[in-house]
């Protein structure tokens, strides 16, 4: 996404501004204003498509005449954007110059698109201005003509689903429903995916729960399609709150293509020829509300991976295990059915999981 800027070209298009500034009655902006700078480079309507594979590329070169200033002092230049056709009624500042040249990367105009409210992989548009002012103090403040920027932005991050509740002053998550700013959440593989999951510990006798597409408010709030609570069955009209069926600790999958949700309580365990249990029993862990982790201090024997050596399970069964992401590796990245993880040494272990990061599962192991 490499932009060259032709000095020339600039320079004649300068000229012509200039001058059909004097007799075009139709740039009012510039006719009424003489004194104030002229963005010149690039066109209007310009189209960028931005990719997350360039982030640190020139995307965007931004090119302007002088603020014609008498005083002898230093020109500050911002340059402002807003959501195209709303008259700058929202500013963002893209960032201040002396100069009369601005280039924002990839990276920086992808920022601001989506802080301007852009959505990820859809064409929109921002208005860009240059605001001229001088000295520390911003005196005698002048604004140039603006131009029309089509962009395409991306997004890295993954969509998440939050969750409120009855449940979360009780398991450790803050404040119950809505007054809740920091509720937990379950998070898609990637972006533009439907299918959420993660690790949810409800401290609750009788929890119940909704799906949340954001952490503000109940906008777009997902719940059980049946009065029971219980269906499977996701909706957001006429919906009932998702009535876990008892207190524990739970993987929680959504997916909000298929109207479906499965709630699966987890007790946690090491599984595998190192552990006491060998590879017919699970010795099982604690779970600990304070920190979100399972622990267990246990005795481990030698044993050389990928053949042999541990890795963890739930519900002491193998519908739900995980183990390390590289082959002879004790890296602290997990996957579902993931590697056996090898012990060097023969010893007492303390072991933790952390399964709180949706999609981000790690353990550490330490010797004694």
């Amino acid at each position: 996404m490499k932009k060259i800027v032709n000095l020339s070209l600039i320079s004649l298009l300068f000229v012509s501004v200039m001058t059909t500034s004097c007799s075009d009655d139709d740039n009012k902006t510039i006719a009424t204003d003489a004194a104030a700078p002229v963005l010149i480079s690039p066109q209007d309507a310009t189209a960028i498509v931005l990719d997350p594979d360039l982030q640190s590329n020139p995307a965007l070169t931004l090119v302007w005449n002088h603020g014609d200033y008498t005083a002898p002092t230093e020109i500050n230049y911002n340059i402002e954007m807003a959501v195209a056709g709303t008259d700058f009624a929202t500013v963002i500042s893209a960032g201040t110059t002396t100069n009369r040249v601005f280039t924002m990367t990839v990276a920086e105009l992808n920022g601001k698109a989506l802080e301007a409210g852009l959505t990820p992989y859809e064409l929109g548009s921002l208005d860009v201005r240059i605001a001229a002012s001088l000295g520390t103090n911003n005196a005698m403040p002048m604004t140039s003509n603006s131009i029309k920027i089509d962009i395409t932005p991306y997004t890295t991050e993954s969509p998440k689903l939050y969750l409120r509740g009855n449940f979360t002053a009780a398991s450790g998550y803050g404040p119950n429903w809505g007054d809740n700013t920091t509720p937990p959440f379950i998070q898609a593989a990637a972006y533009g995916e439907t299918a959420f999951e993660g690790y949810i510990y409800f401290n609750d006798a009788a929890p119940e729960v909704k799906f949340i597409p954001n952490a503000v408010d109940f906008t777009g709030d997902y719940a059980d399609a049946d009065a029971s609570g219980t269906s499977g069955i996701l909706a957001q009209e006429g919906e009932t709150n998702i009535k876990v069926p008892a207190a524990g600790y739970y993987r929680v999958e959504a997916d909000t293509d298929a109207l479906t949700y499965k709630l699966t309580a987890t007790e946690w365990g090491v599984i595998g020829n190192a552990t006491p249990g060998g590879w017919d029993n699970s010795t099982p862990m604690t779970y600990n509300a304070e920190t979100k982790k399972w622990t267990i201090t246990v005795a481990l024997t030698a044993q050389a991976a990928p053949d042999n050596g541990w890795k963890f399970r739930a519900n002491n069964a193998w519908d739900i295990n995980m183990g390390d992401v590289t082959v002879n590796s004790t890296s602290g990245e997990l996957s579902y059915g993931g590697q056996n993880i090898g012990v060097a040494e023969a010893g007492t272990y303390v072991i933790t999981l952390d399964l709180s990061n949706p999609r981000a599962y790690t353990y550490t192991i330490v010797k004694q």
